[in-house]
């Protein structure tokens, strides 16, 4: 069997694609796993790009038959840390992830691309929250969306279980571009040359503040601001690359 989550790397670009086409890159729990692996691991990468092999980015979880017997609630919570923990190293990787979805997006699929830090999508996407329709609790899709979309979209999303295409995935905000099928990977490119062009430290600070101060109150938003502010802009990396305007 084929590697599933594939990772290359070129100079500062981390490619990491979820490699089972034959299913739509559904995600096993040892792919969920392994991508939660890869992005705790990385320091390197000044950018990171998410992608699905084929026709699709991700068809939501590969289901098995359930385990006999049936887990109690915390065999089943820790069962699904995997998951939460998949959503949680997008967050917090310090380098900026960006999801390209070329086709399907579903469930698992729809959460990666809601929480990745830019989503670029085909004019051919779909994308949906499944659960509701398959009798299943959505709060784990719904926490990769929380700090991402307006509640009004998320409740949307979940409680209609409609399959939507690209224009109103970004009207709802899950999506941030779209783009010609063949324009998908050009588009990534050029948006790694725009932050390679930029510090790292800047780069890495932007994502820092916007996950630190999201829930913060003004007056510590601004203060957070005002120190990072200071920080980096006099890093040495930074002044080495300032270019007056």
């Amino acid at each position: 069997m084929s590697e599933e989550v594939l990772i290359a790397r070129r100079g500062e670009i981390l490619d990491i694609t979820l490699n089972a086409p034959e299913r739509g890159n559904a995600a096993s729990d040892a792919m969920a796993i392994r991508l939660g692996d890869i992005l705790e691991a990385e320091t390197q990468a000044r950018c990171i790009i998410l992608r699905g092999a084929g026709d699709d980015f991700c068809t939501g979880r590969a289901s098995g038959p359930p385990p006999q017997p049936l887990p109690d609630a915390h065999q089943l919570r820790v069962m699904h840390d995997i998951v939460f923990r998949a959503y949680g190293a997008v967050r917090k990787s310090p380098a900026p992830v960006i999801a390209l979805i070329q086709g399907r997006a579903l469930g698992f699929g729809c959460a990666l691309a809601a929480v990745a830090d830019i989503t670029i999508a085909s004019q051919r996407a779909t994308f949906q929250v499944p659960e509701f329709a398959h009798n299943i609790m959505p709060t784990m899709v719904m926490s990769s969306m929380i700090d991402r979309l307006s509640l009004k979209a998320i409740m949307y999303l979940v409680y209609t279980s409609k399959i939507i295409g690209a224009e109103q995935a970004l009207s709802l905000g899950l999506v941030n571009e779209i783009v010609a099928p063949d324009q998908l990977e050009s588009a990534a490119e050029a948006l790694c040359a725009s932050l390679l062009k930029a510090s790292r430290p800047a780069v890495f600070g932007v994502k820092e503040y916007a996950m630190q101060a999201q829930g913060a109150d003004i007056a510590t938003a601004v203060s957070y601001a005002r120190s990072l502010h200071a920080l980096v802009n006099t890093s040495s990396d930074l002044r080495a690359n300032f270019k007056k305007p």
